[in-house]
Order: C-alpha cells, then structure tokens, then sequence
C-alpha cells in the first residue's frame, strides 16, 4: 500500500513538473517579446478600433502595414460613410493622405518613434518591456499584460493587451483612463510577421489612387510656418485673422488657413463673395465645448480661400474659434507644425502666439484656433466634431 502511494504521489510531482515546463512567467515572455521585435521585418494586421471618446461609440477598420527599417502605412476607415484617411512613411517623409479628396499633408516627422499607436506591434512591446511594474496573466490561449499607456492623449493611462501565446501576436487591446473606464479598444482579426510586402503598399501617389477621386494630380501650397504671426483669430471674438498657421488650401495659394478674417477683415474686398450662395453648407458643431462656461458666441456662414465655409466663434472660459470649409481642389500642403493623433484621423497642430489645430474628414477641412484653449482640450473637441458627423 505504501509503495502504491509513493507511485501515486511521484506521478503527480512529475505532472506538476511538465505542467510547469509549458508555462510561462512574465519575465520569460518579456525576453522572447524583445527578441522577436529585433527579427521582424514586417507585419500586417487588420481589425476594428472602437473609440469610447464620444456620446457614442465609434467604430473604424484598421489595417496597418510594417517594413523594416521604417515604411509604415495606416489606413483608418469609418465604413458607415465610406470615408478613409491613411498615413504613410516612406523615404520622402511623413505623409496623411485624404484620398477622396486627393489631399495630402507631408511632415517633417520622425512619427511614429515620437508617438506611439495603438494598433502598432512597436508601440505594444515598447510599453510591455519599460514597464518594470508590468501585470501579467495566463489565460487559455492569451498572455495579458496590463501595463502605463504612453500616448500623446494623457487622459490614456493604462492599456492591457492581449497576446496570442502561439506567435505573440496581438488580438487585442484596451486603453483607459484613470478611473479604469475603457477609451479605446482595439480587436485584431488577423495579425501575421514576416510576410513580403510590395513596395508600393508605401507609396504616396498609389495610396491616393485607389480613391476614385484621384482622377487629378494635386497641387502644391506650402502653408505658413509653425510660428505664427499673432493675427490668428482673436479668442475673445475680436476682429482678426482666423488662425494663420494652419494647412493650406490649394485655393489660398501661398497663404495658411489665416487669409481671411472671420470677423470683418475679409468684408473689405470678400463681402460680396460671403453674400454668394455657399452652395448649402452644412456645419459640423463640436459636443464637447472643451469644458464647463464656454458657449457658442457667434457663427456665421463666410467664404474662405474661395471655398464655402462657416465660422463659429466660442468663448468664455476658453475662446477658439472653430472654421469649417469645404474644398473643391486638391492640394499637398507640407505641415510645418507638428502631428496630432485624434483618433479617427491625424491633425497638424501649429504653436506660437495662437495655437491652430487643422484636419481634413469627410470631405470638409477644419481649423481650430485658440490663444488660451490648453492642448488636451483643443484635441479633445477637435474629436467631438467627428461625433457629431456620426449622427
């Protein structure tokens, strides 16, 4: 009997054995994250990214393409409107392309080593390896890690991923804020390494060509500097330029998103204009005003660099006013400031006395300039806008 014990008892330290072996602890895990980072030469993924940001969730298909040493390309698609936005980097830069409206902004950039991405396999790894607090658990097919997020975003604090245990692939991520409340998750339903990618998944003009809008070759406007000039639209709602520094059309010419004054400047030799019929625009308000005591001071409908547009002037504990065009032509503008994630799309923020704020989304261009705004709050009702247009 007590050799039948004895047995019974070393078969079970044995299996207690192998199940350890097949296991893995965190620090394991973490080496073999670093090695396989170091021997990818490419990955591509697909999947769908929810924003919680909003009143309402917002979904978007994501599908992302890597090469080493640093050709990336993103496409984000809301297919409810058929609307995709893609940014691409290549030998020639930094590139957000608006293919419906074959429009391109080019950066001077070293994105995205500056900013991380959600939905790049660099920017997960990255967070798993420098977080020495990292929390880790194994569940039936999937390493979890909950670890600091590092986004532009502060309010995205922390972010657990989830790793499929056969290849380390992602299947998916939760990024939240500080109270635990889920802002952004995205779900992987295809992710692969080391597949050959053609080069001209990174090319510029084959990007803008997929859209069968791109039936023209854009033109080029260079907007003015990062460093403004103080004639930015006056936050408090006074008479003044509206926001130079922004992205050029290609109907300003040489001149940034401050050509016109939003307040009376423009009437001098652009009244008439303002009085021709802009051919029905319809203007998208933010739902978030960028906090409590700010409200909508004016709004107006003007044309801007020839194109139709609106104005909305908003003050009080902030002030900013918000332009909203409507562009017929196409243009590549070079961003002289600096690249801003929002989420569904990316924006280029220009600083100096005036701060503005210019994106591209569904067919409409939008500036945001504020003297006082803080950052985080600009960037917040710059995503608000694109709630509004999901209703």
């Amino acid at each position: 009997m007590r050799r039948i014990t004895w047995i019974a008892a070393l078969i079970a330290c044995f299996t207690l054995v192998l199940a350890g072996c097949g296991s893995k602890d965190a620090g394991s895990v973490v080496k073999e994250l670093g090695k396989l980072q170091d021997k990818t030469e490419t990955y591509q993924g697909t999947g769908t990214m929810t924003l919680h940001t909003a009143t309402q969730p917002l979904e978007y298909k994501v599908d992302v393409k890597f090469q080493k040493p640093n050709y990336y390309r993103i496409a984000l698609t809301n297919e409810k409107k058929d609307l995709t936005q893609i940014v691409l980097r290549n030998d020639e830069g930094v590139f957000v392309l608006t293919p419906s409206l074959n429009k391109v902004f080019r950066f001077q950039s070293n994105w995205p080593e500056d900013q991380g991405q959600v939905y790049l396999y660099q920017t997960l790894v990255k967070s798993i390896l420098l977080d020495n607090s990292r929390q880790f658990a194994s569940e039936k097919d999937s390493y979890v890690f909950d670890v600091m997020a590092n986004y532009q975003n502060a309010s995205l604090a922390r972010q657990k991923i989830w790793l499929n245990k056969s290849d380390y692939a992602p299947k998916q991520v939760e990024v939240s804020d500080s109270n635990a409340s889920v802002l952004v998750d995205v779900k992987f339903d295809s992710f692969k390494f080391n597949e050959k990618l053609d080069k001209s998944v990174f090319d510029t003009k084959t990007n803008l060509q997929s859209s069968p809008a791109a039936g023209s070759q854009p033109t080029t406007a260079v907007p003015e500097s990062d460093a403004t000039d103080g004639k930015a639209a006056d936050p408090a709602g006074k008479d003044g330029d509206a926001g130079k520094g922004g992205a050029a059309s290609a109907g300003d010419g040489q001149q940034g998103a401050g050509s016109a004054d939003p307040s009376g400047a423009q009437e001098e030799d652009g009244q008439q204009d303002a009085a021709a019929d802009p051919t029905s625009f319809v203007p998208m308000e933010p739902s978030y005003l960028g906090g409590d005591g700010i409200a909508l001071k004016d709004s107006s409908e003007i044309v801007f660099g020839g194109e139709p547009g609106y104005i909305q002037r908003y003050s009080g504990t902030y002030n900013y006013t918000l332009i909203e065009t409507q562009p017929e032509d196409t243009a590549v503008a070079m961003g002289t400031g600096r690249m801003v994630d929002l989420g569904y799309t990316w924006a280029q923020l220009n600083e100096g006395e005036q701060t503005t704020l210019t994106w591209t989304y569904g067919g409409k261009e939008f500036r945001l300039t504020s003297g006082d705004l803080p950052q985080d709050q600009m960037i917040a009702v710059a995503q608000s806008v694109v709630d509004e247009m999901g209703k």
